[in-house]
């Protein structure tokens, strides 16, 4: 590339993203350190927030920044020979702050970042692959990064960012649309049609050489279609069309690096049984399922349990589902911990369900000798005992992370 051009490109960029709202300032915000010595890596899907998060970052700084995209049309022509020119404009530019986006589009990024740190400049950066940011980092920036995960707006966020209070309708609302910031600023669906397809060829056939497309498009379809359900590989193959269960394999570890789903085993004190033992499936955001799903029946119990996984996960990723084939407990958190948390879900308790979702529970609690555990519906609030242990109902619009004793 030329100097001009690269030149051009980070100033054109900069002057646009500064003239954008930085928005709703995000939880995360509060998280982040402010350090020198190691990078600070925020990933995610694309399109939640992650270039906006870190522009908050910056801006509560008060400090000028160099701020360079790699993720551009214009920048498809970057090679590792380019950093000598890139040194150059930074060095111009006086900032010794350094805001790159989307890092994992360029080249040997990983050894770059560790000269600037080197150098002693500050680093932040985006990422949208867990893959390529895993490895790279574990490799070359091993003790030099520090890695935040973001993912779309949670329920308290699209609190604040529509100005609603808790309750059963904001709920419904939220497991309607979703949290993708731009999606809720428009209404207009097809920016998550857009972005599913987007990563779909672009992130991952693109990039991995996949020819089968429609596979790769059924597959997910069908994913985004049983949210909250086991998968099994073996019975996927026939129903998308797929040559192996390996492909489909590979096409989930795809999915999950994008961060498009993710999967939860089930708890097991063997590490080989938990491996091996099917494994649940739950999507990033509930417009993604609302937008892409097929499925002609709302399965509201589905939908609900999603949410909650998501609202979990967003403060731990120490989460399996319990199973002991004659009773299954949807969530135990931080399993390997003194004192687990046992959580069931469904929509609504009642007669017909009441029995089983309170035999799942009871089998959990009984396995890791607790004394109290939850039952989450939509809007119900009670207490049950039951021999001798405590059954806290609660409707999912209060704020678990304080209802259930969970650290941010």
């Amino acid at each position: 590339m030329k100097r001009s051009e690269l030149r051009e490109i980070a100033a054109s960029q900069k002057e646009a993203v500064e003239s954008l709202d930085t928005g709703l300032p995000r939880t995360a915000l509060g998280t982040l350190p402010d350090i020198r010595s190691h990078a600070l890596i925020v990933s995610g899907i694309r399109r939640c927030g992650k270039s906006t998060l870190l522009h908050q970052f910056t801006r509560t700084r008060g400090r000028s920044y160099f701020y360079l995209n790699f993720d551009d049309l214009r920048l498809l022509d970057f090679t590792t020979s380019d950093y000598a020119l890139l040194d150059t404009i930074i060095t111009e530019s006086g900032a010794d702050l350094l805001f790159f986006d989307e890092i994992q589009s360029a080249e040997h990024w990983e050894l770059y970042l560790r000269q600037k740190l080197d150098e002693q400049y500050q680093i932040i950066a985006t990422g949208s692959n867990a893959s390529l940011l895993s490895g790279e980092l574990g490799t070359k920036l091993t003790g030099r990064h520090i890695t935040k995960e973001l993912y779309p707006f949670s329920y308290s966020e699209f609190l604040a960012f529509r100005n609603k209070p808790r309750g059963i309708d904001s709920l419904n609302e939220y497991l309607e649309r979703g949290g993708f910031p731009e999606y809720l600023k428009t209404g207009n669906p097809d920016i998550l049609t857009q972005l599913q397809t987007d990563i779909l060829y672009r992130d991952i056939a693109v990039r991995h050489g996949i020819r089968d497309i429609a596979s790769l498009k059924r597959l997910f379809v069908y994913l985004l279609s049983n949210a909250a359900n086991l998968v099994s590989p073996s019975k996927l193959t026939q129903i998308v069309g797929a040559k192996s269960p390996s492909t489909i394999l590979d096409y989930f570890s795809h999915f999950e690096a994008a961060y498009l789903l993710e999967r939860v085993p089930r708890f097991s004190w063997s590490a080989k049984a938990q491996a091996l033992a099917p494994k649940k499936l739950y999507i990033v955001d509930p417009g993604l399922i609302r937008t892409g799903s097929v499925a002609y029946t709302k399965n509201e119990g589905s939908f609900l349990e999603n949410f909650i996984f998501m609202e979990l996960r967003r403060l731990t990723s120490n989460i399996c589902y319990f199973s002991d084939n004659a009773a299954e407990c949807d969530f135990i958190v931080n399993a390997h911990r003194e004192k687990p948390l046992c959580i069931q879900v469904c929509s609504h308790l009642n007669h017909d369900n009441e029995a089983r979702e309170i035999k799942g529970l009871m089998k959990a609690l009984s396995c890791f000798d607790l004394a109290e555990g939850y039952i989450i519906t939509a809007a119900a609030r009670d207490e049950i005992i039951t021999q001798g242990k405590k059954l806290h109902v609660i409707p999912a619009w209060e704020d678990l992370a304080a209802t259930c004793g969970l650290s941010r």
